[in-house]
């Protein structure tokens, strides 16, 4: 052997080691572990997740707005003549006060329930974002699943157009056919290298789009699932029942709430408010103690603040009307959006079933298809049809296997949105 074919041997063993390797690398994702991952490492729903802990945070801070607050203060002066006549010239004061909202309309109650809502509000705004995220997993994979099975249809077409090429090339350079009969297969071959290409350029999106949303850094992987021949139809359920388990009629209600406690938290804006405070004081400073002449002073003080609002013009009472304009405002549109909800619900379920029907249409088209191809071939066979009529049921072949694909990834996502409706996608 020589040193050029050993070194050639030598090149092509690695690089079909290194082709295996690169296979071995990519991992196989099933439906549910692409879900997971998504739970697990979607952007949007960790977004979420900082909301709520936003609003359990404003909520834990205003569970303190009717506790006693206690705050201190040092302080130290210099003052010049002629001020230094009343004051000594250098002093230092230090206070501790203790203050206690006794009274204040009902806001700080208020508030805390509001707060409190808004956590609830967040929680299930997290719900339907999860939702949405793992509708979003679901068509992404199944439309994935949908390019790979077209790449392989894709494949099989060329497969068959090379052979019915090779044939009728075979018969023009013998001289028993024109050569337009060759040229339209080659057409027809040049179309379906270009389908090809397309199909491997919508794999590497497709590919992009799902690592997107599960959380991927790249697209070394591939989808264990393929599309199933298990079509069964929706079960029936009361659309205004199953509008009360989506997360958006969930976040309205709480909304309304929200809306309602911000009214009377402004509603205690035009009562009285009430707040006790102890202050204590420490000063130091030349003969500062008026009452002994002593360079140090210790005393303290109490207060009773009493605020009631008087005259403002109407400006507070308006303040009001416009929160429950605003209240009943989002009462109109809890009630629209149930509305709308039961539509959609209705929508998907009918979509659906009519996506098991596509695909009982697609199946029986492609078996007749199918069965098209080969009598044709047959016929090819014996001479009883030209190539044309082949290629004619080739055409065909390939247009009803890619339908019978389109449909059956048309279910899995149509299946998909139709829990998501009803509440029920996890």
């Amino acid at each position: 052997m020589s040193i050029k074919i050993y070194l050639t041997t030598i090149f092509c063993l690695a690089l079909s080691v290194l082709s295996q390797d690169i296979v071995a690398q990519e991992k196989t994702i099933s439906l549910d572990e692409a879900k997971k991952m998504a739970l697990e490492n979607n952007n949007n729903i960790k977004k979420a997740q900082q909301n709520i802990d936003a609003a359990s945070a404003a909520n834990a801070s205003a569970k303190t707005a009717d506790k006693p607050s206690l705050s201190a203060g040092l302080m130290g002066l210099y003052v010049a003549k002629p001020l230094s006549v009343l004051i000594p010239e250098y002093n230092a004061n230090a206070t501790l006060g203790l203050t206690q909202v006794v009274y204040a309309g009902g806001k700080i109650s208020n508030a805390k329930k509001l707060t409190s809502s808004l956590v609830e509000l967040q929680n299930q705004q997290k719900v339907l974002t999860t939702s949405e995220v793992l509708l979003n997993t679901e068509t992404a994979y199944w439309q994935l699943v949908n390019i790979n099975e077209k790449k392989i249809v894709a494949q099989e077409y060329i497969k068959l157009l090379t052979a019915l090429y090779t044939d009728l090339n075979n018969s023009f350079q013998a001289g028993l056919i024109y050569k337009n009969d060759v040229l339209r297969v080659q057409v027809q071959l040049n179309e379906a290298e270009l389908n090809l290409t397309k199909a491997n350029d919508g794999l590497t999106m497709s590919k992009l789009n799902l690592a997107q949303i599960i959380g991927l850094k790249n697209t070394d992987f591939i989808v264990a699932d393929k599309s199933s021949n298990d079509f069964s139809a929706a079960a029936f359920s009361n659309f205004s029942e199953a509008s009360e388990k989506r997360p958006e009629i969930a976040i309205l209600k709480k909304a309304v709430e929200v809306q309602e406690f911000q009214g009377k938290i402004l509603e205690g804006d035009r009562r009285p408010s009430v707040a006790l405070s102890a202050n204590g004081l420490y000063a130091v400073g030349e003969k500062i103690n008026v009452s002994n002449g002593k360079n140090d002073m210790a005393s303290f003080y109490g207060l009773v603040s009493i605020n009631v609002p008087i005259l403002d013009w109407g400006g507070r009472k308006q303040k009001v009307k416009e929160q429950n304009f605003k209240t009943q405002a989002q009462k109109f549109e809890l009630i629209e959006a149930k509305e709308q909800i039961t539509l959609e619900i209705q929508n998907a379920y009918l979509q659906l079933n009519q996506s098991i029907q596509r695909t009982e249409l697609a199946k029986k088209s492609f078996q007749q298809a199918e069965e098209n191809l080969r009598l044709n071939n047959d016929r090819f066979k014996a001479g009883t049809v030209i190539g044309k009529d082949v290629l004619e049921a080739q055409v065909l072949w390939q247009l009803a296997y890619s339908n019978t694909i389109d449909a059956k990834a048309e279910y899995k996502i149509n299946e998909a949105k139709y829990r998501k409706a009803i509440g029920e996608l996890k």
